[in-house]
């Protein structure tokens, strides 16, 4: 499953410019497409999401060396395998023998565990980044239910599609369940509320 520059941009609290610098500075190169248009996968997703969470407590400047020193402690894989943490001025990152400083001394860290990542969290910039699971009440997230794209709780059915059968002319919320049993209307409101906001990025992009 990929996933385009406005849904990567909602699920992870990353905006557009950010990933356009991040991706022309190599801190982060999409895996499915790094041309245009670029498309992510759903680990690049859980990725930009730790460095957004990380951004709201530490600069970047730190962010970039830390995640450019990991190959020297042979941590070559993809960054979302890791668990990093922000202990005073440092980022530290979880390894088998325990939590190695990446930037200066030890001291006193905070826990970035996934849950943590997945909770909702403000950005640098005061933006609010949506529940990664969960970014609608009925909506949910699961790498291991359609690659990770955001579907309709209990179902398989991706935001999108819903979103793009309502017209509220002939179609309405209330009529989704006829063509797919298990939607809900409270889902399908859901759904178009999440799809106008990944809609939004859109027109923001442009």
């Amino acid at each position: 499953m990929s996933f385009p520059i406005d849904l990567t941009s909602v699920l992870s609290g990353a905006s557009a410019s950010q990933l356009r610098r991040w991706r022309s500075t190599n801190l982060l190169i999409p895996e499915v497409n790094p041309a245009r248009p670029p498309l992510y996968s759903f680990r690049d997703v859980v990725a930009l999401r730790t460095l957004v969470r990380l951004r709201a407590d530490t600069s970047l400047q730190k962010i970039r060396s830390a995640i450019k020193r990991l190959p020297d402690y042979d941590l070559t894989d993809h960054v979302s395998t890791y668990l990093f943490a922000v202990r005073g001025k440092s980022i530290v990152v979880e390894t088998d023998s325990g939590w190695l400083d990446l930037i200066n001394n030890p001291g006193q860290y905070e826990l970035y565990n996934l849950a943590r990542i997945y909770e909702p969290f403000m950005t640098k910039t005061g933006v609010q980044v949506v529940d990664f699971r969960n970014p609608r009440p009925n909506l949910e997230v699961n790498a291991n239910r359609v690659g990770g794209w955001p579907v309709l709780k209990n179902t398989r059915i991706g935001y999108d599609v819903v979103a793009a059968i309502v017209d509220n002319h002939t179609i309405f919320p209330r009529d989704i369940e006829r063509f797919y049993p298990g939607a809900t209307e409270a889902a399908t409101l859901d759904a178009l509320s999440f799809d106008e906001e990944v809609r939004s990025k859109v027109r923001k992009v442009a």
